[in-house]
């Protein structure tokens, strides 16, 4: 028997729907639902262990994958499983994660996991869109603690006019690709990039988003109460003592906040939190440590973090003594390293990134196979964060999500900037050296110079800078913060990070973590996150002003040439025996591929030097070399045959075509060596198709000036008689045709009888 289904139905406004359901599938869950749009299903499972796991944070986990199956495919490589996440995978898990985890309870640790699996696919629907609407319509038929639903949205603008979730075809002609992820009230988290918009543009986007993200939060609620509302599960909260919260902050509140006004450096500072931390628990006896520990250590945080935020608040000052609005000193230099094709360092304050480009040919693009996505990224971004960057030894087990996203990141502030007819795949790769402060910012201003460095013809550069914000409810004062350290990325309400040129924005991450953040705070945030940003690009420009205009002597050149689809063949040569040697003897690197409309070869040489690549040049040029009739070519001598010599055109060698001993010389010729021998350089004229022979026909004696008192032999005459006067008809020793039989012959019966 099927079980009861409930259903909600969310109309975007363009005849596109999107229904969540709930009751037939994965019932032991603690929330389970089924979203689906067009052919897309996505189903959302949440389960959350009653116990509270003894740490003190929340251990939750956003798992979101693609069935290869929902596409009717099978996972690429050898095991046809899908294994580890791919980066599309992570990026989405991050989005969903970043909207979800600020609306559990502080004190709530119990394990959670959420769920989120691509079960059948549609080419039209780009099922990341919906991951988050997913997630919280699950949560919300659990008995989870969880402030409000949430729901995540994709805007695209096509023609000025905005779009809710367009489909893959549709954001190919954007201008804005965001995901916001918002509650009813607030929005909480901005993800995307966009073709130099301005701020303005962005906030318009942003509130496109949140009126499409209204309508399926209510559609949760609807959901949430024809299921039938479970009551929020009891959990065993955090131990409070208002007394000691109220002690502790007395205690310190002062001298931190004499600590942080000092304006000090990284480590001077943290040394010196450390010692007033430490001075306070030695006012506790060691069985109050070992009883009030964790609220000593906790209540102090609170304390910290009031006084620094109160620093900037009441006195525009912050914990290194900048004011809001000023930029740490910057540094920067080009051309780092000695061999890699392009490299960059950009410091800033204490956070130092080095970037370093290499250049390479479509065979080194960044294969993407995805159920929902196949493609290939020509330019790609790879960001790491060893953990020498924060002074730190800790363990190292692969690229993190944190790495994923940065990257991501970075690479989506750049790309834009990179011009279609770059004939290069190119990767940039950002290694962070220190870190107080975005590093990834860091990793777009040093990804920049990178790659003017390398000769990469940027349209424009790129910096960025990443922003926070301190604000008061109650009195109202709020303080936007330029490029902010990392201490105060955690302590503020919003932090931010935007990337562009000096015409627009490029790409945007936000994290908003306080309700109801007024759009006109966001806008003014915004243009402060300008101004900081080109004051950033003026650094840049000064250290390198424009791309260079060549690569590096040891960097490759590319050149690249389209070829008639029939000459492919002759090019690759059989078993690839032609391409293999010519980039052997060029030592260069060739690949061919077609031009999926036009059919054409595009063949794309890499080489350092240009003798290698001139040479792959001579060659294309030779197997398309098509000589005219009637025109006259010098030509080379290359095999001595009896009957006559095989000469190549000198301007496309490797094209060959005989010269008959007949068409050597007006003079009758015994011997091809008589008149030329090997090596020999000469003109000859180009006849065609021998109408005869049907083969090409070249002649040395047309272009010969005829020697006087020359007879030319008469044309043979096929159809006269020979010798005997006997016609071809009538050949024969004996002239006997088969009606002209012996009468006298027995039959073959006869024959067998004697």
């Amino acid at each position: 028997m099927i079980p009861q289904v409930f259903k909600e139905v969310i109309d975007l406004g363009d005849g596109r729907e999107i229904s969540i359901e709930t009751g037939k599938l994965a019932k032991q869950a603690h929330g389970s639902v089924v979203v689906q749009s067009g052919k897309c299903m996505l189903l959302c499972t949440v389960v959350s262990n009653y116990k509270q796991a003894d740490v003190d944070f929340l251990p939750l986990t956003v798992d979101y994958r693609e069935k290869f199956a929902a596409a009717g495919r099978y996972p690429g490589g050898f095991f046809k499983r899908e294994a580890r996440p791919s980066d599309g995978e992570v990026l989405t898990m991050r989005l969903v994660d970043r909207v979800l985890r600020p609306l559990f309870p502080k004190d709530y640790h119990s394990e959670t996991q959420v769920m989120i699996q691509l079960m059948s696919h549609d080419d039209e629907v780009m099922p990341d869109a919906m991951a988050g609407l997913a997630a919280s319509a699950a949560i919300q038929l659990s008995d989870f603690p969880f402030e409000c639903p949430i729901s995540e949205a994709r805007v695209g603008r096509v023609n000025g006019e905005f779009i809710i979730n367009p489909t893959r075809a549709q954001l190919e002609e954007s201008d804005i690709d965001m995901m916001i992820g918002a509650s009813a009230d607030s929005v909480m988290m901005v993800e995307g990039e966009m073709d130099e918009i301005s701020e303005e543009e962005m906030t318009e986007a942003i509130k496109f988003a949140h009126e499409a993200i209204k309508i399926q939060c209510a559609a949760q609620v609807r959901l949430a109460e024809a299921f039938g509302k479970k009551e929020v599960r009891e959990y065993e909260p955090e131990r409070e003592d208002e007394d000691l919260a109220k002690k502790i902050h007395d205690m310190a509140y002062d001298k931190v906040y004499a600590v942080a006004k000092a304006g000090s450096a990284k480590h001077e500072r943290g040394a010196a939190f450390a010692e007033i931390k430490e001075e306070i628990k030695a006012t506790f006896s060691e069985e109050e440590l070992e009883d009030l520990g964790g609220l000593i250590s906790k209540y102090y945080s609170q304390a910290e973090k009031a006084a620094v935020r109160d620093l900037t608040l009441n006195e525009g000052l912050r914990l290194d003594g900048r004011k809001t609005d000023e930029i740490r000193p910057i540094w920067c230099e080009v051309d780092y390293l000695p061999s890699t094709h392009g490299s960059a360092i950009f410091t800033r304050g204490e956070t130092q990134a080095l970037a370093t480009v290499t250049l390479g040919t479509s065979r080194e693009a960044n294969q993407i196979d995805m159920p929902s996505f196949e493609g290939e990224e020509r330019f790609y971004l790879h960001y790491n964060f060893p953990p020498f960057s924060t002074g730190e030894a800790r363990p190292i087990r692969g690229t993190s999500r944190r790495e994923v996203g940065h990257g991501n990141l970075a690479q989506r502030a750049l790309k834009g900037m990179v011009p279609e007819d770059c004939p290069y795949t190119v990767r940039v790769v950002s290694e962070v050296l220190e870190s107080n402060g975005s590093s990834s910012m860091a990793t777009v201003c040093s990804g920049t110079m990178a790659l003017m460095d390398a000769g990469v013809q940027l349209k424009k550069p790129v910096s960025g800078i990443a922003m926070g914000l301190i604000s008061d409810a109650d009195s109202g004062k709020y303080a936007v913060l330029s490029d902010i350290l990392g201490d105060e990325d955690h302590l503020g309400d919003m932090d931010f990070k935007v990337t562009g040129t000096a015409d627009g924005i490029t790409a945007c991450q936000m994290d908003i973590k306080v309700k109801g953040l007024s759009y006109e705070i966001l806008v003014n945030a915004l243009k402060q996150a300008r101004d900081g940003r080109l004051h950033i690009l003026e650094k840049l420009t000064d250290t390198i002003a424009a791309p260079n205009p060549e690569v590096k002597e040891h960097a490759p050149t590319m050149v690249t040439r389209r070829i008639p689809n029939e000459f492919i063949g002759a090019l690759i040569g059989p078993g690839g025996k032609v391409i293999q040697e010519l980039q052997k003897e060029t030592d260069t690197t060739i690949v061919i591929n077609e031009d999926p409309v036009t059919e054409e070869g595009i063949v794309e040489v890499l080489g350092v030097g240009k003798k290698g690549i001139e040479a792959v040049m001579a060659k294309i040029d030779s197997l398309l070399f098509k000589p005219e009739v009637g025109s006259i070519y010098e030509v080379k001598v290359i095999k001595m045959l009896d009957f006559g010599a095989v000469v190549e055109y000198t301007e496309a060698p490797g094209n060959e075509v005989l010269l008959h001993v007949s068409e050597l010389a007006w003079e009758r010729t015994e011997n091809v060596s008589d008149v030329v021998n090997m090596g020999d350089v000469f003109d000859v004229k180009y006849f065609g198709l021998d109408p005869r022979t049907r083969k090409e026909k070249v002649s040395r004696k047309a272009i010969l000036p005829k020697p006087e008192g020359f007879k030319e032999r008469p044309p043979r005459d096929n159809n006269k008689g020979n010798r005997d006067n006997r016609g071809r008809d009538n050949r024969g020793r004996d002239n006997r045709g088969r009606d002209n039989r012996r009468d006298d012959r027995k039959p073959r019966e006869d024959k067998k009888d004697d």
